[in-house]
């Protein structure tokens, strides 16, 4: 008799930050898929989804390494990107996080972990290519942002290669995402009385419904992409496109005037991002999905798509300068003249009342 060949053991996912937020939506796709042999749940809280196994830790616990012993793969979305959040409590968690997953994963023998950063780690400049290839330098400015915290976990990530070299890691970096419960600073910015263009660049939006990210994040479970993986909608729109669709008008501001004045906001506790954060909605950081392209994967959202479900989301809420309005203060703002400017004094006032309050 020919011995058969026996069939390769199906693969044991485990998925960080399971409980809600991105992380439950990708475990709700992957206990579906017949590619997996069992699916892992890890959070400090077991979630809703039954089909999974719940394993409730910490993932900055070093005692993760034992919990994880048997997991093939591990998708690591456990994090804290609220726009809103402390920047040092934020960074604080979203590095020891990052470097726990890594050391436990390596210690564990995982073969593979998955993680997200974003596309903004090539910085937005107003001599990019457009598209950005994904295998273009790391260029954006380290901050106290959002951006600085990816640039941080990346950076983990080359060190954790090094060290492990058994070790493979993918990184997704989607171009701005958006869908129901996503807010980060892109989509506040058409929560805008205005949209800020700066004098001599056009800005070129290009966006990630959240729908595409959990498609290609379960790609990258599977192993089908590997390394630095962009993901996005296929191609741009131009500004007057998004002005059009948004019906949001634009206004046109010197970049000195701008930046000067949305980092003395900052400095000031006024708004909650830094000033560099804005050069990711007035110049360019469109990315070539190559990765994606070669193994068959198609966006099901197109940017058009994308940036009308964001304006239908925004719910009547008015932000400037990233910072969220009551409504009484956000209507003193439709009228200002400058939206690095606007609303600013309703803004000083509110905070000052709720100093001396």
């Amino acid at each position: 008799m020919v011995p058969t060949s026996k069939r390769p053991r199906q693969t044991v996912v485990a998925v960080t930050g399971a409980a809600s937020g991105l992380g439950r939506e990708v475990l709700a796709r992957l206990v579906t898929s017949a590619d997996f042999r069992r699916v892992v749940a890890i959070d400090e809280e077991r979630g809703d989804v039954q089909e999974a196994t719940w394993r409730v830790i910490d993932v900055r616990d070093p005692l993760l390494a034992n919990r994880i012993s048997d997991i093939d793969v591990l998708v690591h979305l456990a994090g804290d990107y609220a726009v809103d959040s402390d920047p040092g409590e934020r960074r604080a968690y979203n590095l020891r996080a990052a470097q726990t997953v890594l050391t436990a994963c390596a210690a564990a023998r995982v073969r593979r972990v998955v993680l997200v950063t974003s596309a903004m780690v090539y910085g937005a400049a107003p001599d990019n290519e457009v598209p950005l290839p994904e295998d273009a330098p790391v260029a954006a400015e380290p901050d106290t942002g959002v951006v600085g915290d990816f640039l941080e976990i990346e950076s983990l990530v080359r060190r954790s290669l090094r060290s492990h070299p058994g070790l493979e890691v993918t990184v997704l970096r989607p171009a701005a995402v958006v869908g129901p419960g996503v807010d980060t600073v892109i989509t506040r910015h058409f929560e805008s009385p205005r949209l800020l263009t700066v004098k001599g660049c056009s800005p070129h939006w290009q966006f990630c419904h959240i729908d595409d990210l959990l498609s290609a994040l379960e790609l990258a479970a599977r192993g089908l992409v590997s390394g630095v993986v962009a993901v996005g909608s296929d191609g741009w729109l131009e500004q007057e496109h998004v002005e059009e669709l948004s019906g949001i008008r634009s206004l046109e501001l010197p970049a000195g005037l701008t930046f000067g004045t949305a980092q003395r906001l900052h400095r000031l506790g006024i708004t909650p991002a830094p000033a560099t954060d804005l050069h990711y909605v007035v110049y360019p950081w469109v990315v070539d999905c190559a990765a994606l392209r070669e193994v068959g994967w198609k966006p099901s959202w197109t940017n058009e798509a994308a940036l009308e479900q964001l304006i239908e989301l925004r719910e009547n809420r008015t932000t400037v300068v990233g910072r969220r309005l009551p409504v009484k203060e956000a209507t003193l703002t439709a009228a200002g003249a400058t939206v690095a400017v606007i609303g600013t004094a309703a803004i000083v006032r509110q905070v000052r009342k709720k100093r001396r309050g």
